[in-house]
């Protein structure tokens, strides 16, 4: 069933724990438990279950809540201790894992090189996909889609210029030039139309791997600190450059397993929309901050380098389950 559009503004109700961490701070958020020491969460697998729905469960406080859940615990300072043991632990593992070398110049040039062909998720579904490996991308997908652009519009206040500038303007893209109905997280959601799936935000979180809603946490952990402003920025040129090649990939096997008319349409759209963006990002934004704040330099290799490291755990994730045998 469509809800986007009478249910979309509704909180979801909260997801299921997977693990001590997470059950923890969803009974403080229902009101029947204490929470765990900020060094607990620290503790924690940075990349796993436990600790990313964690997180993503204390970033939702600040997106659209969960049903039930008393608003004023987005800034419970307790709460917010724990959500930053947890964020030190994703960081440094980050930091350490996802460090790229060269310059700045060079991670971006790398953006433009496309991956051997055949490896990419968007080549499998393309070539080989059949409409149950499309569902299950949308599914995950979905955990990023129907907040696309949400956790960018964070950094609007913190940056200024020419980046300001072609930031907003991007965001007026993505949010639909004035036109409800073209709000980049709608087109997503009739794609799942298309496919039979539920379109209501948040739906999918218990089936979210760990992978994807680390790649949503970064998105959320880059737009909530203005330190990590440059690390936002670069997260956000990742996507944008690396977007319109992936996306015609995406309509060709939305097209070939007749996945339906909206489904294709939100990647046709994507190549158009995300070839003019990659410019904009490059020439404005990235350039735009870097003659304000040199000093960032770093930080926006950093998002860049790190959206493409969690990016590449989701697509490994996701090749070596289709690559199975189907059980008999």
């Amino acid at each position: 069933m469509d809800t986007y559009g009478r249910e979309a503004h509704r909180s979801p109700e909260l997801p299921r724990a997977r693990g001590p961490l997470s059950a923890a701070v969803l009974a403080h958020l229902r009101g029947a438990g204490g929470l765990p020491r900020a060094g607990d969460a620290r503790a924690a697998d940075p990349y796993g279950e436990d600790l990313h729905l964690a997180l993503y469960a204390c970033y939702e406080l600040h997106y659209r809540g969960f049903a039930g859940v008393d608003p004023d615990l987005e800034w419970d300072p307790d709460l917010l201790a724990v959500r930053r043991g947890a964020e030190d632990s994703f960081l440094a593992a980050l930091r350490r894992d996802a460090t790229g070398t060269g310059s700045l110049e060079d991670v971006l040039a790398g953006l433009l090189v496309e991956p051997v062909r055949g490896q990419g998720v968007s080549d499998f579904l393309k070539d080989e996909g059949e409409l149950r490996h499309v569902r299950e991308y949308a599914v995950q997908r979905s955990l990023y889609h129907l907040k696309e652009a949400d956790p960018h519009a964070w950094v609007l206040p913190r940056l200024g210029g020419r980046a300001k500038a072609g930031m907003a303007a991007i965001e007026y893209d993505e949010f639909g030039a004035g036109r409800a109905e073209r709000v980049h997280a709608r087109l997503f959601a009739d794609l799942m139309a298309d496919l039979g799936l539920e379109t209501a935000y948040g739906h999918y979180v218990n089936e979210g791997h760990a992978e994807m809603l680390a790649l949503v946490n970064l998105m959320s952990l880059f737009g909530l600190h203005r330190r990590l402003r440059g690390a936002l920025v670069g997260h956000f040129a990742a996507v944008e450059i690396t977007s319109s090649p992936a996306s015609r990939r995406l309509a060709q096997a939305m097209r070939r397993v007749g996945a339906g008319t909206a489904a294709e349409f939100f990647y046709v759209e994507h190549v158009e929309a995300d070839a003019v963006h990659e410019q904009v990002v490059r020439r404005e934004v990235v350039a735009g901050l870097l003659a304000d704040e040199p000093e960032l330099a770093a930080d926006v290799a950093f998002g860049v380098t790190a959206t493409g490291f969690l990016e590449e755990r989701l697509g490994e994730r996701l090749l070596a389950g289709w690559r199975e045998p189907p059980a008999r």
